[in-house]
């Protein structure tokens, strides 16, 4: 949930006309919202493994802008809804 919500902010971050002032308001928030589902996705790898490419990509956001971890983390939500981790 933190991850599709942060997905949605930074996606309005992306909207032309926005104020720089603003842009940056967003991606800070994207970020934060992504960054408080660090400790669920490391419950979620401790009780299986095939989470810890999520919380891989949820701990890069530190230090990798967000913008470029995008697409990653929309293909990581799609699997994670699906009954197959083949998409």
């Amino acid at each position: 949930m933190f991850v599709k919500h942060a997905l949605t902010i930074e996606s309005q971050s992306q909207q032309p006309g926005l104020t720089s002032h603003r842009r940056n308001q967003l991606e800070s928030q994207a970020l934060s919202e992504l960054l408080k589902g660090t400790s669920s996705a490391a419950a979620a790898t401790s009780i299986d493994g095939s989470w810890g490419p999520l919380m891989t990509t949820i701990n890069e956001a530190e230090r990798v802008p967000l913008p470029d971890l995008t697409a990653a983390l929309t293909r990581l939500c799609r699997i994670a809804d699906s009954q197959t981790p083949y998409i």
